[in-house]
């Protein structure tokens, strides 16, 4: 008995392969055919992938209309077995949760209190000493408070190739230091104060400015902002 062969996405020439194309262009640049042929894979006897996407959607009656499908009814297509399906659900179901999600609401920071009305009451508790930094856009909102490190600040730990990696990544405007001392008092050290224009030179070569540090304790912080303590 002749074994019929399932073309795959492999067998089409290397400039019409979705996922080159992907890689060379962008996803915006596919077809809704070639989107979920990615997803499909391989397709069915005589048909590539891309084809048989193409008749997915046909039979739907358009993609808008591919997540009325149901697991039952996408298997009744030829060439979709219950694992194709499942996948094609999947992604489909993901989509669906991401368009109905909604955006988190940023807090934006206008003093240091605010930044301390988000942190402090996690941070006085701990009881060795905790890095972070605050991301912030350029309306001041933040982006995200990315932890760097854990345990007594010194300079090799709170390295600025370690401090400003996510806020080049994620295209922050600005961020804020943010450290803990677990002895409750939220005095600097001359570690601390070594440490914040280190890091401020770096900001300043990147383009990232540092626009504050702030040293949590018990129930109290202080700003180096506030203090008169950041280099010009």
């Amino acid at each position: 008995m002749k074994t019929q062969k399932r073309y795959t996405i492999k067998d089409l020439p290397e400039q019409e392969r979705p996922r080159e194309k992907m890689q060379a262009y962008g996803p915006e640049k596919l077809s809704n055919a070639e989107l979920l042929a990615l997803i499909l894979r391989t397709g069915h006897q005589e048909e590539s992938a891309i084809r048989l996407a193409e008749r997915v959607i046909y039979q739907a009656g358009g993609l808008r209309f591919l997540p009325d499908f149901t697991l039952e009814e996408l298997q009744g297509i030829k060439g979709i077995g219950l694992a194709k399906a499942v996948q094609v659900k999947a992604v489909l179901e993901l989509g669906k949760r991401l368009a109905v999600s909604a955006r988190p609401q940023r807090i934006s920071v206008s003093s240091p209190q605010d930044v301390a009305s988000v942190l402090m009451e996690e941070m006085r508790y701990y009881q060795k000493e905790h890095f972070r930094i605050v991301l912030l856009n350029t309306k001041n909102q933040i982006i995200s408070v990315e932890e760097i490190s854990v345990g007594s600040l010194n300079s090799s730990i709170v390295h600025p190739r370690e401090i400003f990696n996510q806020p080049v990544k994620k295209s922050a405007a600005a961020i804020l230091l943010v450290h803990n001392h677990p002895s409750g008092d939220p005095s600097p050290s001359r570690e601390d104060l070594e440490v914040t224009k280190r890091l401020m030179e770096a900001g300043r070569i990147l383009g990232i400015q540092v626009l504050d540090h702030l040293i949590v304790g018990d129930g109290r912080y202080l700003s180096f902002k506030e203090e008169g303590l950041l280099f010009s």
